[in-house]
C-alpha cells in the first residue's frame, strides 16, 4: 500500500485541489486536506490536533473545514471550526462522512474527497458567502505528516 505522501497521483491531487479552489471561490470558507500514514490515536483527536497544528483556527470568521486521512490505518475524519459548526445542522459532517465512506469503500478515494470538499464547500457558501475583500487564508495544496 502506497503512503500518505504517494497515495494520490499527481493528476489525482490537482484535482483535489481544484475541488478545494472551485468550494472556495463562493465563500469566505476555507477547506484543507491532510494525509498521514498512520493514526495511533482517536481519529476525531488526531483531526482536532492537526486542525490546531495547521493554524485552522485563525481563520477570521472560524470557518474552516479539515478533511483528515490516515491511509495505512483506512480511518478518516472531517471536521468544522466552531464557526462553521454552530450553524450546520447536527448531523451534517456524518452526512459528509457517509459521502466519502461510500465511495473509499470502492477504493475512489479522489472522488470520495472531491464530493465532500464539494458538500462542504456549498454549506460554507449558505452560511459564509464570498467576501469581496476575502482572501485565501490558508493553503490550498494538500498537506502530509
Amino acid at each position: 500500500m502506497p503512503n500518505a505522501k504517494n497515495f494520490f497521483t499527481d493528476e489525482q491531487k490537482s484535482r483535489i485541489k481544484q475541488a478545494i479552489i472551485s468550494a472556495e471561490l463562493n465563500t469566505s470558507g476555507e477547506i484543507r486536506v491532510h494525509l498521514e500514514n498512520h493514526c495511533g490515536e482517536d481519529v476525531l483527536d488526531r483531526a482536532a490536533f492537526l486542525f490546531d497544528k495547521l493554524e485552522m483556527k485563525k481563520t477570521d470568521m472560524r470557518n474552516a473545514v479539515l478533511f483528515y486521512v490516515a491511509v495505512k490505518d483506512k480511518k478518516f475524519a472531517v471536521i468544522g471550526d466552531s464557526g462553521i459548526n454552530s450553524l450546520v445542522e447536527e448531523n451534517f459532517w456524518e452526512d459528509v462522512k457517509s459521502l466519502l465512506l461510500e465511495q473509499f469503500k470502492n477504493g475512489n478515494f479522489t472522488e470520495g474527497l472531491v464530493a465532500g470538499i464539494s458538500k462542504a464547500g456549498e454549506k460554507l457558501k449558505k452560511h459564509f458567502p464570498y467576501q469581496t475583500d476575502d482572501t485565501n487564508e490558508l493553503s490550498n495544496e494538500i498537506s502530509f505528516d
